[in-house]
């Protein structure tokens, strides 16, 4: 039995193809010989004999046979492609090698080839086969060069949220080569982000993929959580010892407000006299991802107190950058001692903060060295009344 090599494709227009398939066909007849013909009252059927792929696709023939004597016809079915290439022959959901069809009836036969991977560009021919002779000769035109590779894609590569999202890709990781592979998954990101792979439901670092096989592959993406707003590029790849194949996700941080004011130790406390002042060194932080502007200071005091910021404004805050201010508490001269609530206040349109600091009234040295005095005052006077009327 002849065996049909690939013909490779010229470029050429319509007029070159034309007479290249009339070519091919005038080969086949007369390498089948007397042999090409159906058997007498047998016709074999299918409307696509002539069809264009790429390297690893599968074709399904449907082919009608159909018996037009009066008895019925048995037949041996096999298929001939070239070397390399898988073919398959089933009806009534079974693998076939015969085939009976009765009088003046017909049967459905499905013919389906695998063209392999690594291939060469061009045109090739398959046939069926009924008793030993071709029957039913088929065209395949491979559209492009067969590579030995694998590919990373995905239908969404970009997507946008805030520093507190989680960005979810999926990719198609497809093994464009005859033998399986087991591809390493790793992503380039910058410190601080997190980048998980997820196959199935399960956190994986390599995935297993068949001969010309692909697996979904999910990708979770978190950014840290203080990050500015802009747009950042991850690049992804699937590698084994011999392949490798990339893409490129994106990210898009939207920008996020938010104000910390606080003090440099953290501590929220502090004394005064009454009638005097206080200088308190607060801080103030931008925690959001996108830059402030105009953050006005204020507080909120017992009547009778002031306090005085410099500045009373900061101009421009970047995103987790700090600036100092200076508050100067004055107490009300009339307060009494203990312990009063002083509320500081930094905002902007966007976000605001505040910091309750608790200031302690303290009793001026002044009226202490005062009260002594009356003290000691008194004492002599109860001292010299003694002293007068005691004796009599």
């Amino acid at each position: 039995m002849p065996r049909f090599r690939p013909v490779k494709a010229v470029q050429a227009g319509p007029a070159m193809t034309a007479a290249l398939a009339a070519l091919l066909w005038t080969l086949f007849e007369v390498f089948s010989g007397p042999a090409f013909a159906a058997p007498a009252g047998v016709t074999f059927f299918t409307p696509y004999t002539d069809v264009a792929v790429t390297p690893g696709e599968t074709i399904t023939y449907s082919i009608e046979i159909k018996n037009a004597t009066g008895e019925i016809r048995r037949m041996k079915l096999a298929a001939q492609a070239p070397s390399g290439w898988e073919t398959n022959l089933t009806a009534g959901g079974y693998k076939i090698q015969e085939i009976a069809v009765r009088p003046n009836d017909s049967e459905t036969v499905t013919f389906t080839v695998d063209v392999p991977l690594k291939i060469d560009k061009g045109t090739y021919r398959v046939a069926l086969l009924a008793d030993g002779a071709p029957v039913l000769p088929l065209f395949v035109n491979v559209t492009e060069q067969g590579t030995y590779q694998a590919e990373l894609s995905t239908d969404q590569p970009n997507m946008e949220g805030t520093n507190k999202s989680t960005f979810n890709y999926e990719l198609k990781l497809k093994n464009r080569t005859p033998d399986a592979q087991t591809f390493a998954l790793r992503a380039d990101a910058e410190a601080g982000w997190n980048v998980q792979f997820t196959v199935e439901g399960n956190d994986v670092t390599s995935v297993s993929v068949d001969p010309g096989g692909q697996k979904t592959i999910r990708v979770s993406i978190n950014p840290p959580s203080r990050i500015e707003a802009g747009t950042y590029k991850i690049p992804v790849r699937a590698e084994t010892k011999n392949l490798s194949a990339e893409t490129t996700l994106e990210v898009v941080i939207r920008g996020t407000y938010g104000l910390k004011l606080t003090t440099p130790d953290e501590v929220l406390s502090t004394s005064i006299t009454a009638g005097g002042e206080r200088r308190v060194k607060l801080r103030v932080e931008n925690t959001g991802s996108a830059p402030l502007a105009k953050i006005q200071l204020s507080a909120d005091t017992p009547v009778g107190w002031d306090v005085k910021f410099d500045p009373e404004t900061i101009d421009t805050l970047a995103p987790n950058e700090t600036k100092d201010v200076t508050a100067t508490i004055r107490a009300d001269k009339k307060a009494i001692a203990g312990d009063y609530v002083v509320t500081m206040n930094a905002r902007t349109p966007e976000a605001e903060d505040s910091a309750a600091f608790r200031v302690t009234v303290k009793t001026s040295l002044l009226w202490g060295v005062v009260a002594v005095l009356i003290i000691g005052g008194v004492l002599a006077g109860l001292y010299a009344l003694i002293q007068r009327y005691g004796r009599r």
